[in-house]
């Protein structure tokens, strides 16, 4: 006799991202050395070659990846020449997860900081083509301390331009 499921599978969250990759095995590997993934599940296509479905968990959260099918007009940020799309990882220490993600091959997009908003943050993009937001929470200010932060920040954005 079954019993009720739960709408939201054990282990998952609300939301799971699924990240289209060229090569997705690569990245796997990529992903377990540069950011300490934990490998899951791999399910290849009828071709026995492409990844249809893959899971990896960094952290107490799963992501999906999947090859690229361009047949069904799923292709990856490399195919498309860039991403809107960023995943924020909090981590311990965002210096080494960052330092660790740019030694694999990462490339720089943003230096670590400590932002306006309490958390000391960098972002990096994956070989892949996929940006990460590499981030620690450093300290929880009140909203008239971020608002007076994000004054000061945004001030000194206008003086660079």
């Amino acid at each position: 006799m079954s019993t009720k499921a739960d709408p939201i599978p054990k282990g998952y969250h609300t939301i799971t991202p699924t990240l289209t990759c060229k090569n997705c095995l690569e990245a796997i590997d990529w992903y377990v050395k540069a950011f300490n993934a934990e490998k899951r599940d791999v399910s290849f296509g009828p071709d026995g070659k492409q990844v249809m479905h893959a899971e990896v968990k960094i952290g107490d959260s799963i992501f999906m990846l999947n090859d690229e099918f361009p047949e069904m007009n799923c292709k990856s940020p490399t195919s498309y020449g860039g991403t809107s799309v960023s995943m924020w990882l909090y981590v311990e220490n965002t210096d080494t997860w960052f330092e660790r993600a740019t030694k694999a091959g990462a490339k720089t997009i943003m230096a670590p900081a400590d932002m306006f908003w309490g958390d000391r943050m960098g972002q990096v993009e994956d070989p892949y083509g996929h940006r990460w937001s590499i981030a620690t929470h450093i300290k929880d200010l009140t909203e008239e301390e971020v608002k007076k932060g994000q004054e000061e920040w945004m001030k000194q954005m206008a003086c660079a331009k």
